[in-house]
């Protein structure tokens, strides 16, 4: 970075001179060192997974976990800096509460993202605050229809049918792109979200992660749950099959 250590990366709300603002770069940097979290919309639901890496062996199995229940229907997998993302989990998991109060129903999910977007936003916008070093993913099944949003550190929100944030996002966008997301129904979903979480996983770099996955949609009545252990197990034996399939046709052109 040209203007690195001249003062223009001091503020967020102070551009260089070339136009850049350097502290929301450090925060979509910290998503980038985070382990990749994958969301897929499927025709009858959605699928969340994600990357959880194991820095120490010393772990408790399931600790710290970066999927979230945010209301009953809408569930997100985040990336990026955790305490960032607990706190941005803990806000959308307000504007839930207070929408039930005000209004006596579940809140839409378009609306829950707009709300978190522009509260991510306003600390980009003051000297004395810092933006949130974390992404975020949000799905839900409204209505029988499935919705899928994602929030970056900057504050600007899209609609999806999959997308994927944190260090792999690029590798794990272009195997989602394969897919044909919207003819998928949920229970084929997991078994290719469990695949490209293993394909995309650096066992150079990270020798041991642990695989999150969760679901919303027809097949769960609409509320955001965890994916059963026996599915997860099956989706894991697929994604280690799949991974085996082009060695194996490797072996076989030597031989």
């Amino acid at each position: 970075m040209s203007s690195i250590g001249t003062g223009y990366d001091l503020s967020a709300s102070q551009f260089s001179p070339d136009g850049r603002v350097f502290q929301m770069e450090y925060a979509q940097k910290a998503v980038e060192n985070s382990g990749t979290a994958i969301g897929i919309r499927g025709k009858d639901g959605v699928v969340f997974g994600v990357e959880k890496l194991v820095r120490s062996k010393l772990y408790e199995t399931g600790a710290n976990k970066r999927i979230f229940n945010i209301d009953t229907h809408i569930g997100s997998a985040v990336a990026g800096l955790l305490a960032d993302a607990r706190h941005v989990v803990d806000t959308a998991r307000e504007e839930a509460a207070n929408y039930r109060y005000n209004y006596g129903g579940s809140i839409p999910l378009k609306y829950l993202t707009n709300r978190v977007s522009m509260y991510v936003h306003i600390y980009t916008l003051s000297s004395s605050t810092r933006p949130f070093g974390v992404s975020m993913i949000l799905g839900s099944y409204e209505e029988g229809l499935p919705q899928l949003y994602m929030i970056d550190p900057s504050g600007v929100s899209w609609g999806y049918y999959g997308c994927a944030i944190g260090k792999a996002q690029q590798t794990a966008k272009t195997e989602i792109e394969k897919l044909k997301t919207k003819e998928m129904p949920i229970t084929e979903v997991v078994k290719e979200v469990a695949k490209i979480i293993h394909i995309v996983h650096d066992e150079v770099k990270d020798k041991s992660f642990e695989l999150e996955l969760s679901w919303v949609g027809e097949h769960t009545q609409g509320r955001h749950v965890l994916v059963p252990d026996d599915i997860k197990e099956e989706a894991i034996k697929y994604a280690n099959e799949a991974l085996k399939e082009p060695d194996d046709e490797e072996d076989q052109a030597i031989g």
